[in-house]
């Protein structure tokens, strides 16, 4: 080959290079209750680590928004809820894969507070002696179905309903008991675990609201995609389990 011809087959070469542009990613796409932030993220580094062409795209919040916003045409292979509720939700909607929905981890319920009214709180019915309480809106955050489950049953709803301050998360709970803003919240024993201020109180009896537990599921498109697919077995394995346990969840 002459010296001419080889700088024509580069000058092609680096067209068509210039023409294919950049070489992107595989994309994914997570919803993730709101609570396994930090787990999530730290499995998808992991994964990240094994599958470097695939990008795993976030979305986390509470469990009945993210289940709204699925069901509404927004992007998601792989569904995380806080509750059972929402992936039956949308299984009798066939946007889940009925045969991959399972149980991804489970949680308990505590009270977590910073304040000095707070500090005196030992049990569900010392909550009757505070003012303010934050929990997540029962409409479609998890730790506030939960709560308002475990009121019911310990029949102290009607009292504490005046008391009770909605947020749009558990994260938001937090952040309200550590501006002092309420008395003290609601909210799941991980994300507690995770305050830089506040500190758990109490733990709500089990036998007083049903068990706290996280399904996960891939979505009709998330079925068929291979990398997905890959994800969720990651997931359910041994390193995710062991995540999981770091942040204080708990998985049997």
């Amino acid at each position: 080959m002459t010296m001419a011809n080889l700088r024509i087959l580069r000058c092609l070469l680096a067209l068509y290079l210039f023409a294919a542009g950049p070489v992107h990613a595989a994309e994914l796409h997570v919803m993730a209750a709101s609570s396994l932030k930090e787990v999530v993220e730290e499995l998808s580094a992991g994964f990240a680590r094994h599958s470097p062409g695939v990008r795993v795209v976030k979305t986390y919040g509470g469990s009945g928004a993210l289940a709204k916003q699925l069901e509404n045409g927004a992007p998601a292979d792989i569904f995380i809820a806080a509750h059972v509720h929402w992936a039956e939700y949308l299984k009798l909607r066939h946007l889940l894969s009925a045969l991959t929905v399972t149980d991804f981890a489970y949680n308990t319920l505590v009270f977590a507070g910073s304040g000095s009214a707070a500090t005196k709180v030992v049990s569900l019915d010392d909550l009757l002696k505070l003012e303010r309480i934050a929990i997540g809106s029962p409409k479609s955050v998890p730790a506030g179905q939960y709560a308002m489950e475990a009121f019911k049953n310990a029949g102290i709803d009607r009292r504490l309903a005046p008391k009770l301050v909605l947020a749009k998360d558990v994260r938001e709970c937090l952040m309200y008991a550590e501006r002092g803003e309420v008395d003290g919240a609601l909210v799941f024993r991980s994300d507690a675990l995770q305050a830089r201020k506040s500190k758990i109180l109490f733990t709500l009896p089990q036998n007083l609201y049903s068990r706290v537990t996280y399904p996960i599921a891939l979505t009709g498109s998330g079925a068929n995609n291979r990398d997905a697919l890959a994800f969720y077995r990651y997931l359910l394995g041994t390193e995710a389990k062991r995540v999981l346990a770091k942040y204080g969840f708990v998985t049997r």
